[in-house]
C-alpha cells in the first residue's frame, strides 16, 4: 500500500501544482471566496465525491464513501487570503490588487484537493468515509466556528479530524506536531480613550488621551509579567495607537487595539477583567472616560495526544524518520481549527516550508510546492490507515 499511495500521489503532483498556482492567482478575503469555492467545486465535480450544499456561503464540503460502512474521518483546509499587496515576481502572481495568499492557504487547499483526487482513485482501498472541508474565513473572522455550528461535520460525525498549516523555518516537507497545546487562543481588543482636547501649550486645562493611553499601554504590556503566572505563556500586546492630527493640538480621543494570546482556558474571562480594571483605574485617575471591547474568536488549539502519536507513527511508516519532527513549544498564533478539535479528537500538523522561507503574512511569502508530496502522502495515508481501525 505504501508504494501504491506514493505512486498515486506522484502521478497527481503536476495537476496539484497547477491547482495551487491558479489558487494563488485568485486570493479572496474571509467570506468572499466566491471564485475560490467555485474553482474547488469545479475541480471535484468529476470525482465520486458527494458535494454538499454550502452551509455558510462559500464553504465546500464533500464526502467520499469507501467500499462499505465504517469509521469516518474529516480533513480540513482553509481557503481565504490576506488584505495585502503581493511583492513576489511570479508567473502566477495574485491578480487581485491588495489581496494575496500570504498565509499559505492556497497550499492548504491544494493539499486537500490533491488528497481528494488521489483518494477518489483509491476508493476501493478503504471502508467508511472521508469528509473534505474547504473552509472560508479562517483569518480574523474565525468562520470555522460558524461552519462547525452549522452542521458541516454531521451525518456522519468524524471519529478524527486533521488539518495542515505550512510553517516557515522547518525543513521543507517535514511534518511536525505536538500533543496538547499546539496554537494559542487569539483574542482581540479595541479601546477608545475619551479625553478633552485643547491647545498643545495648555495641557493643564485639557485631558490628554495620548498621555492616558501611554500609561495604559505600559501597564497592559507589563500585566503578564506582574499579575499572571510566570509559568504560563501569555501575550498582551497593543498593536495600534491612533491619536491626533496636528503637532500643536491635544486631541479629544485616542484609539488603541491589540491582541492577547494564551493556552490556559482559565484565562478566558480573567484576562479581559484584569485589563478593564487597569484601564478603568488609569482613566479615573486622569479624569478620562473609555469604551472597551473585547472579542474571543479563537479557542486554544489543543491536539489529542493519541492522534499525534498516530500521526508520528504514520509519518515514519510512509515517509521515514527524517520526515517527522516533535515540536518543543506551541505557537502563539491562533487557528479556528480549534473549534473542530474542541468537539472531536484530532491534530493540527505543520508542514515545513524551508529554513529560509519568508514568514507567514509576509508580502513575499509563497507556499513551497516541494512540500506538497509529503503533505498529500500523509493525508492519503492517514485516511487509509485510520479507517482500517476497528469501529
Amino acid at each position: 500500500m505504501i508504494d501504491t499511495i506514493k505512486s498515486a500521489v506522484e502521478s497527481a503532483l503536476p495537476k496539484v501544482f497547477e491547482l495551487r498556482h491558479r489558487l494563488h492567482q485568485i486570493p479572496e478575503l474571509a467570506g468572499e471566496e466566491f471564485k475560490t469555492s467555485a474553482f474547488v467545486r469545479e475541480t471535484l465535480s468529476e470525482t465520486n465525491i458527494d458535494l454538499l450544499k454550502p452551509f455558510i456561503g462559500t464553504d465546500v464540503v464533500g464526502i467520499l464513501k469507501g467500499r462499505s460502512n465504517g469509521k469516518s474521518i474529516a480533513l480540513r483546509a482553509d481557503i481565504d487570503a490576506l488584505p495585502q499587496e503581493e511583492l513576489n515576481d511570479l508567473l502566477y502572481k495574485s491578480t487581485h490588487p491588495g489581496r494575496m495568499h500570504g498565509c499559505g492557504h492556497d497550499g492548504h487547499t491544494a493539499i486537500l484537493l490533491g488528497t481528494a483526487l488521489v483518494l477518489n482513485k483509491l476508493q476501493d482501498k478503504f471502508d467508511g468515509s472521508v469528509r473534505f472541508v474547504f473552509q472560508p474565513g479562517e483569518e480574523i473572522a474565525a468562520l470555522g466556528h460558524d461552519l462547525v455550528e452549522a452542521g458541516a461535520l454531521l451525518d456522519p460525525e468524524p471519529d478524527a479530524v486533521f488539518a495542515f498549516h505550512g510553517w516557515p523555518g522547518l525543513p521543507t516537507g517535514v511534518i511536525a506536531s505536538r500533543p496538547g497545546p499546539m496554537m494559542a487562543s487569539a483574542d482581540f481588543f479595541n479601546l477608545i480613550i475619551k479625553g478633552k482636547g485643547g491647545h498643545g501649550s495648555k495641557p493643564d486645562i485639557a485631558i490628554d488621551p495620548i498621555n492616558v493611553a501611554a500609561h495604559i499601554v505600559t501597564a497592559l504590556q507589563a500585566m503578564p509579567a506582574r499579575q499572571l503566572s510566570a509559568l504560563e505563556p501569555i501575550v498582551v500586546n497593543v498593536c495600534t495607537f491612533h491619536a491626533g492630527d496636528a503637532a500643536n493640538i491635544i486631541p479629544a480621543q485616542a484609539v488603541l487595539s491589540g491582541t492577547t494570546r494564551y493556552f490556559n482556558s482559565e484565562y478566558i474571562n480573567k484576562i479581559p477583567a484584569m485589563m478593564e480594571k487597569i484601564i478603568s483605574g488609569i482613566c479615573n485617575s486622569f479624569g478620562a472616560e473609555y469604551d472597551f471591547k473585547y472579542e474571543m474568536p479563537y479557542l486554544p488549539t489543543i491536539n489529542d495526544p493519541d492522534m499525534v502519536s498516530f500521526a508520528h507513527d504514520l509519518t515514519i511508516k510512509y515517509l521515514g524518520e527524517k520526515s517527522w519532527m516533535d515540536l518543543d513549544q506551541p505557537s502563539m498564533g491562533g487557528e479556528d481549527f480549534s473549534f473542530y478539535l474542541d468537539k472531536y479528537p484530532g491534530a493540527m500538523m505543520f508542514v515545513g516550508q524551508g529554513l529560509n522561507s519568508n514568514p507567514l503574512h509576509h508580502q513575499s511569502f509563497n507556499f513551497n510546492d516541494d512540500s506538497l508530496f509529503n503533505s498529500i502522502t500523509f493525508m492519503v495515508a492517514t485516511v487509509i490507515d485510520f479507517l482500517k481501525q476497528p469501529i
